[in-house]
């Protein structure tokens, strides 16, 4: 492999502010939602004391998953010594942190009184999943940073290894630790199985390196550099691989739940019976997130790069989904308050949950995700992460014995 150059983008093109200005307009629409949200209280939303988590938390959730997959590249260039992915590690370190910041924005707006986020950061309840992490959010940010440092500063190089050992053992707990907030939830009939923490990690690999495809392309195509095949061909496998392992712990997931007789009610209920739920499970989930990707990225079309990028987008698009019908319908099914018993009562005790989200729920979400875009464009045109050129014959070491 030869010698990476980095360069920032100029950033002074048309097109360049145009980007910048539609994100600020998704992001100022954003803003005015959390603002109404919060002059008006939660009423206004489709929030509910049945469902407590909205809209909002999907998002958040979807880009903190995301947040660790992002760093992919950079961990397997640096734990993996894969010097393929390399070049490219800076780029995947900063929308990783990205990511993450844009999902906690969406987080801190959505606590109705901004103010408490001061108790969340000194009072700590290490009994709480939550509590913990809070720690693992700030950690992460925290360790990758001084990753980026030690990548980017020249005689630093030698200990990025480390800082990346470190910044990958650390996502791995965070993804756990955002997965675990539903496997410890054992009132939850959809949430009590140990298997969400790793089932949330292999989905935290896909759908950060969906979105770094996405990235990467449009960084190079819109700043007129050269992307070399390998690189994509690289990206658009692995990317496959980690799809396939999301639909096989999916798979796992439900197989386990219905050997067990007390899950049989909510598996009924979110592969039959659930409506919205049943069909964003088969349609978004299964088909969206995971079989139309795969036939695209591993079809006659595999190597075609507009179906690699549909690829990426449709598999963001089935983690939305995704995440809605773990937390929105693991909410809505009822709660077993007394097993083998019916339950009812004037309090909605027994009966499936009602919740539709509303506008300004949908744009806080949006938001935070153009938040982190934003992010994104401003670190590649202030500094230099991003290479001059990632064209075969620079990043691929096998590109001369293949001529």
């Amino acid at each position: 492999m030869k010698a990476i150059r980095y360069q920032e983008i100029q950033g002074n093109s048309f097109g360049y502010f145009a980007l910048l200005g539609i994100l600020g307009l998704i992001v100022a629409a954003g803003g005015l939602a959390a603002f109404y949200m919060e002059h008006n209280g939660h009423w206004v939303t489709g929030m509910t004391n049945q469902v407590v988590w909205g809209m909002p938390h999907v998002f958040a959730i979807f880009l903190i998953v995301a947040a660790s997959g992002a760093l992919n590249v950079a961990s397997i260039s640096s734990v993996f010594g894969k010097k393929q992915y390399k070049p490219l590690a800076p780029l995947s370190a900063f929308l990783s942190i990205c990511l993450l910041l844009g999902g906690l924005t969406i987080l801190v707006l959505d606590l109705g009184q901004p103010d408490r986020l001061i108790v969340a950061m000194t009072i700590y309840n290490f009994k709480s999943i939550f509590a913990w992490n809070m720690i693992l959010y700030n950690g992460f940010i925290a360790i990758v940073a001084v990753y980026i440092w030690f990548m980017l500063e020249k005689r630093m190089n030698k200990y990025s290894k480390y800082a990346g050992f470190a910044a990958f053992f650390w996502r791995l707990i965070l993804t756990t630790g955002t997965g675990s907030i539903f496997g410890f939830l054992v009132a939850r009939q959809a949430y009590d199985a140990a298997i969400m923490a790793p089932m949330f990690i292999i989905m935290s690999f896909a759908y950060g390196l969906a979105i770094f495809i996405l990235v990467m392309m449009a960084a190079y195509n819109w700043s007129g550099r050269e992307l070399g095949d390998a690189t994509v061909r690289r990206m658009k496998n692995l990317l496959g691989v980690f799809v396939g392992a999301v639909l096989y712990f999916t798979l796992v997931y439900h197989l386990t739940n219905l050997y067990a007789t007390e899950h049989h009610g909510v598996e009924a209920f979110m592969l039959r019976d659930g409506g919205i739920y049943t069909t964003l499970f088969w349609w978004g989930w299964v088909v969206i997130g995971g079989v139309l990707p795969l036939a695209l990225l591993y079809g006659p079309t595999g190597d075609n790069r507009s179906a690699i990028g549909l690829a990426s987008v449709l598999v963001i698009l089935g983690g939305l989904a995704t995440i809605y019908v773990i937390v929105i319908g693991g909410q809505a099914y009822p709660l077993e308050m007394f097993p083998g018993k019916i339950v009812e009562s004037s309090f909605f005790d027994g009966g499936v949950k009602a919740y539709s989200p509303t506008l300004a729920e949908t744009l806080l979400g949006i938001g935070g995700f153009a938040l982190a875009l934003i992010m994104v464009a401003l670190v590649v045109k202030v500094l230099r992460v991003l290479p001059e050129s990632m064209s075969d014959a620079i990043a691929d070491p096998h590109y001369k014995a293949e001529k």
